[in-house]
Formats: C-alpha cells, structure tokens, sequence
C-alpha cells in the first residue's frame, strides 16, 4: 500500500509541475491561453489527488481532513477554471495571474500544512 501511495503522489506532483509549467511558459508572451500541459496537469492533479486520499483513507495513517478539504476546493476551482477556458483562444491576463497564484497555494497548503516531525 506504501508502494501505491508513493507513485500516486509523484504522479499528483508531476501534475501540479505541469500546471505551474504550463502557466510559466507563457510569461513572456502578450496573449495567455490554457495550453495541453496546463489541461492535462490540473487535471492529473486532481484525480491522483483523489486516489492519493482514497489510498490514505484505506491504510491506516492519520488523514488531515481539514487540510485535504481545502486542498479539494482549491484544486476544484482550478480543474473547473482551466476547464471551462480550454477553447477559448486567449484568457485575460488576471485570469492567468490567479491560476498561477491558486496553484502556488496549492503547493504551499500541501508542503506547509504537514505535521512536523522531531
């Protein structure tokens, strides 16, 4: 089961590397538009999130409710945001700063919020 939870949560990281990857890409550039990475990493994200929980929920580790409900809706709004932009041909400029920024938050919610170990 530990073997299970470990390649779910590289596959959720490489999902979120994906996402921010695909965000950054477009920096530098005038028009900002959801592009195949940003899609398929929130999207990767999101579902090895859900397995990663289910696998958590089925051992017999503490699951952090709390943390796992913020990081559902954060990552919910994320999935339905890039979702519901993926045929436009351009997104706004704040648009694009916001995936950015609930992204990070997801990252930061994820590492932060850890129990610490001594």
């Amino acid at each position: 089961m530990d073997t299970l939870r470990l390649i779910l949560l590289v596959i959720h990281i490489l999902g979120f590397a994906a996402l921010i990857g695909g965000l950054l890409a477009q920096a530098g550039d005038g028009d900002k538009k959801v592009n195949g990475a940003m899609r398929d990493g929130v999207g990767t994200a999101f579902l090895a999130g859900l397995a990663l929980v289910g696998v958590l929920e089925a051992g017999d580790s503490d699951v952090n409710h709390a943390k796992i409900a913020v990081k559902f809706g954060i990552g919910l709004v994320l999935l339905v945001l890039v979702m519901a932009n993926t045929r436009k041909p351009s997104i706004p400029k704040g648009l694009w700063a916001g995936l950015i920024v609930l992204a990070v938050v997801e990252v930061c919610v994820a590492v932060l919020w850890s129990p610490v170990h001594s």
